[in-house]
């Protein structure tokens, strides 16, 4: 009996050595470590190191991190607003060091951080709460370029269960982004699930394209690979072009209000030009629109699409769309051509215009893409 017990430690502690998963681990850091007062305490074992960085969107700079004399590095913020934060390490000079005790993380075009939330109003929002939930999906479909191409989609809780049919949104990345950006970085699904449990938003499908033609979805899922994340982009206008063909997917594979009223599309940076021109360039497609941090005067010259702004929009709001919204930050390095193009294009159409703090960054997109929600289809 003692040489069984014997032989079956041994086999254990064997099998802990060569598993694929880890049933035996040390206790963790408590890193990050959030209070009360929305401090945040991050910790990282480097006994070994001579100078332990932290660097984070909450910080304006990499700040030194204080070494203890357990060979424990520590860092405490300033209270932080109800948010989502990224952070990582630098490690002796090594940037972006993640956090081993902190197992949440998201990936950023090819940058992998870690993150936390501070609990409260706009926290709350990011955090999946004791609500219904929506369903998220990764489909395949075939488009005009003859591709299939890969979209992540939102359906709202209770669309498998049901037969009713759904306004749509069209959610567009920025450069460098991919379908799956939205859904993780932008948390999308935790908002939509939040606003619609209060009664803030209509329940509404969701569709996260991918909005870069040189490749059919993003590292990793498809045949390409796993290719490097970098600055992929469509401002050539073959995005634009082939979209009215990914609206027709949709209306004929979920079942949709295939109208212009129950129609919005909203984009980031790159996505908030594929906005601007898909609808100018389809009028009748969609009633709602939403300009976030636009990257507005980046199309490629001589391209059809990008020409005769003026007269595509004179078109586009003869048939008065309900919502037309521009939102940038205030230290955005886009703002002056978001000015410039207010000033000039839209000083004749009602729209609505939202300036906050910041540049470019999620943590502002997030919030306008929350706020524009709450707009659409009433």
């Amino acid at each position: 009996m003692k040489r069984s017990i014997t032989l079956l430690l041994s086999m254990l502690i064997a099998t802990t050595l060569t598993a694929q998963q880890n049933l035996w681990q040390p206790e963790p850091l408590d890193s990050p470590e959030i209070a009360e007062d929305g401090t945040a305490t991050l910790r990282l074992y480097a006994p070994n190191a001579k100078e332990v960085l932290v660097e984070g969107d909450f910080l304006d700079e990499a700040t030194a991190m204080t070494r203890l004399d357990n060979g424990m590095w520590e860092y405490r913020s300033e209270p932080l607003e109800s948010d989502m934060y990224y952070y990582s390490f630098a490690v002796d000079g090594m940037k972006g060091v993640h956090d081993p005790a902190n197992v949440y993380m998201v990936r950023d075009v090819g940058t992998q951080m870690n993150y936390f939330i501070i609990p409260g109003t706009r926290g709350n929002l990011y955090t999946p709460q004791d609500v219904a939930h929506g369903s998220v999906s990764r489909v395949w479909a075939k488009v005009s370029d003859g591709c299939e191409r890969r979209m992540v989609i939102y359906t709202p809780a209770g669309y498998e269960q049901g037969k009713g049919r759904y306004p749509v949104l069209y959610l567009l990345h920025g450069m460098g982004g991919d379908e799956e950006a939205w859904i993780a970085t932008g948390r999308l699904a935790e908002i939509m699930d939040n606003l619609i449990a209060e009664g803030k938003a209509e329940p509404m499908i969701v569709v996260m394209t991918n909005g870069c033609p040189k490749h059919v979805a993003a590292p990793g899922y498809s045949h390409e690979g796993m290719w490097k994340p970098y600055m992929s982009g469509s401002m050539d206008g073959t995005f634009e072009t082939m979209f009215p063909s990914i609206v027709e997917w949709v209306d004929s594979h979920y079942r949709t209000k295939a109208k212009r009223s129950s129609r919005a599309i909203a984009g980031l940076s790159m996505g908030g030009l594929h906005t601007l021109y898909i609808s100018k360039e389809y009028p009748t497609m969609f009633d709602y629109v939403g300009l976030f941090s636009a990257a507005i005067y980046h199309g490629k010259e001589g391209v059809a699409i990008y020409e005769n702004l003026e007269e595509g929009l004179a078109k586009q709001f003869s048939y008065k769309p309900k919502y037309y919204f521009v939102a940038i930050g205030s230290d955005d390095f886009l703002y002056t051509e978001n000015e410039a193009f207010r000033h000039k294009h839209l000083k004749d159409y009602p729209y609505t215009y939202y300036e906050s703090d910041g540049g470019h960054t999620w943590r502002n997109w997030r919030k306008y893409i929350a706020m524009f929600a709450e707009k659409l289809f009433k």
